[in-house]
């Protein structure tokens, strides 16, 4: 891996740290924009929040509660009691207060904020899974738009070349030195040149309309070279170990189903008996008798749920589903991490050699191009075989710009997986 991490540190050449133009926008903008003004990553932020309210919330379940309750009433009593009292028309104003502790609820307090605590936990893991890949996202849009523009300035050089060998074989097919067939194809490369340079156009357009959708910003015409390639694991197997053991997707699974077995002793919890202590005061006004009737209640407070229509034991039921639900979601992210770290490694293993091959490929084309011109001019080559050296000169170009962008994803694509691509790893200033 250190042959080819500097072997790729010599041979990317749109992509390699460069002096900067002036004014010129970095990597490291676009990435701190994405992390600062994202929709989705604010999103996610505001779900945090979301889960640290929820621990309060279940706290505030074992506290003291205090009520106030009151009223104002107007009653009217009568009856045929042969002796009755207090009977008539009157207003009535009455006032209490209430005061309740739990002290015991079969643990269902307790394991509602172990709940609530590992749900932020797992919202937290969610916001890094999340931030990492509009990091990513946001990475590949930027040396997307880097490589159409590169492959724009190659096709149109191209198109520069192949109006060149059109006119050369329009003008020696006036003198008798070539043939019309000649000028055809000089020509049908020539318009097939140009129907490449739209499509690289319109890639380009929708290449800034994702930057623009990840960044809120629009990219500018010059775009800074991006810093070289990370340092990476040296072993396919060590990059496994590191992301199952700090991939944020599968820390959010397995918070999950931490939370999920909390969630069963907080169902089971209903099942068992409920004890609070209770204080009241109270004071009732008579106003038209004059009269005013106080009193205090102080003790204990105690509920069994004997039938509820079976609400208690399904919500039980359907906690024990939801842990399973659970495992099988750590299940499958470990399979999906897996395979985006085999993806990744070997995309960049593929990519490396692919930017070697393809360095020495545009060596050997620029080479027979010139040569195939040079022996055009004294008739021992045709004007298809300048055009196919041509061809092949394009494709090479072409393939090593590509090469460079997918070496350079791919190894921000493990970072990814591994869960190491961070704002701090990238030096972001993310406050």
């Amino acid at each position: 891996m250190r042959r080819i991490r500097k072997t790729a540190s010599l041979l990317v050449s749109g992509l390699v740290i460069a002096a900067l133009p002036a004014g010129a926008e970095t990597l490291q903008d676009a990435l701190s924009a994405a992390w600062l003004n994202n929709p989705a990553l604010e999103a996610e932020r505001d779900s945090t929040e979301i889960a640290s309210e929820r621990i309060e919330q279940a706290r505030a379940q074992r506290k003291p509660r205090v009520t106030v309750f009151g009223s104002y009433v107007y009653e009217s009593i009568d009856s045929n009691r042969p002796f009755a009292f207090n009977l008539g028309d009157r207003p009535v104003a009455s006032a209490q207060l209430e005061a309740r502790l739990p002290v015991y609820t079969g643990g269902r307090l307790n394991a509602g904020i172990a709940q609530a605590e590992t749900g932020a936990l797992a919202a937290l893991a969610q916001l890094e899974s999340t931030g990492q890949s509009i990091l990513l996202d946001t990475l590949i849009a930027y040396v997307d738009i880097i490589r159409a523009r590169e492959v724009i300035a190659i096709r149109q050089n191209s198109i520069r070349l192949l109006e060149g060998q059109f006119t050369a074989a329009s003008d020696r097919f006036e003198v008798g030195d070539t043939t019309r067939t000649d000028v055809s194809l000089a020509r049908a490369r020539l318009e097939g040149g140009r129907a490449a340079l739209a499509s690289a156009q319109a890639d380009l357009e929708g290449t800034l309309a994702q930057y623009a959708l990840l960044t809120g910003l629009e990219a500018s015409e010059t775009l800074a070279p991006v810093p070289p390639l990370p340092e990476l694991p040296e072993t396919f197997e060590a990059a496994l170990a590191r992301a199952l053991n700090a991939n944020p997707d599968i820390e959010a699974a397995r918070l999950g189903e931490q939370a999920a077995r909390q969630g069963i002793e907080v169902a089971r919890g209903a099942l068992k008996p409920e004890v609070s202590v209770i204080a009241q005061a109270g004071v009732q006004e008579y106003h038209t008798d004059g009269f005013t009737d106080s009193s205090i209640v102080a003790g204990a407070q105690a509920s069994v749920p004997l039938f509820t229509g079976g609400l208690n034991t399904s919500l039980v039921r359907e906690a024990q589903i939801a842990r399973r639900q659970a495992n099988s979601q750590i299940a499958l992210s470990e399979r999906i991490v897996r395979t985006q770290v085999a993806r990744a490694w070997y995309s960049f293993q593929a990519a490396d050699r692919a930017v070697d091959a393809s360095t020495r490929q545009v060596e050997a084309a620029e080479l027979a191009y010139e040569g195939a011109q040079e022996e055009l001019s004294v008739g021992v080559r045709t004007t298809l075989d300048v055009l196919d050296q041509e061809q092949q000169l394009l494709e090479a170009r072409l393939s090593r710009v590509t090469a460079e962008r997918d070496r350079y994803v791919a190894a921000h694509a493990l970072l990814a997986a591994m869960g190491d691509l961070t704002p701090t790893r990238l030096g972001l200033q993310h406050g």
